[in-house]
């Protein structure tokens, strides 16, 4: 059972509290023990969006057996300021240039020959390498729920475009994102998912409340954990009891 004067008390958007620290910056010992509010101000909110827009152009491996395919899925990934490290034709490629590279993202379609798409996700996530968006000229439930199984994060339904793609690519991130830093937390797999529960909702209330993206909401989550040495689990129950 969680002490509740060491849990985290966050207050409604644009409330000030006296002697309340700001989570966007290191917090001393002793600053932690005179209180441990969590503020959902707007100041954190800019300094979460300048740290996104600051970051180096995240890395993709592109896996695509048509050639003309591979080179537009490439170009439009470049225009829109991510970097292709590597290109695969075919599943079993893929796999080994995302073990070689370790990039942000495998973006790959399902039907692929030598291995295809869904086998090549399953081992991809199997490794915790990296998320896995795949893109399918099918829709079927069945094919989702494969996917899904198999461990991508995230599918497209061709023909698209780049306002498809890349919000699935973000999302993939930000879920993979998260998985990894729940799992190096919480060993246990009971644990890992009732934390991951309170986390998505926590999320929700900071996105409406404070106006941040899906990525965000979980970024000032997992930074106020840190600052005030507290479990991402403690800092997403201050969040409900507190905003909801």
């Amino acid at each position: 059972m969680t002490d509740s004067s060491n849990t985290p008390e966050p207050t409604a958007p644009g409330a000030q509290r006296s002697g309340a620290a700001d989570p966007g910056v290191a917090q001393p010992d002793t600053a932690r023990a005179e209180t441990t509010h969590v503020d959902a101000a707007p100041a954190q909110d800019h300094a979460v969006r300048s740290e996104a827009q600051g970051s180096e152009a995240k890395t993709v491996v592109v896996a695509e057996d048509e050639a003309l395919i591979r080179m537009d899925i490439v170009e439009m990934l470049e225009d829109a300021g991510y970097r292709v490290v590597a290109q695969a034709e075919n599943g079993e490629l893929a796999v080994a240039l995302a073990s070689e590279h370790r990039p942000d993202l495998v973006l790959m379609d399902v039907k692929m020959p030598v291995m295809d798409g869904i086998t090549a996700a399953e081992q991809i996530a199997q490794d915790r390498i990296a998320p896995v968006v795949l893109l399918t000229a099918f829709s079927q439930r069945e094919l989702v729920e494969r996917a899904r199984e198999a461990g991508a994060m995230a599918y497209v339904v061709k023909p698209f475009t780049v306002d498809d793609v890349v919000p699935a690519i973000e999302i993939a991130m930000s879920r993979f994102e998260e998985i990894t830093a729940l799992e190096s937390e919480v060993a246990d797999m009971k644990e890992q998912f009732a934390t991951r529960k309170l986390v998505e909702r926590a999320k929700s209330l900071l996105q409406t409340k404070m106006g941040l993206s899906e990525p965000e909401a979980f970024r000032w989550i997992q930074k106020t954990s840190m600052d005030r040495r507290l479990s991402m689990r403690e800092v997403a129950e201050a969040i409900i009891s507190q905003v909801a």
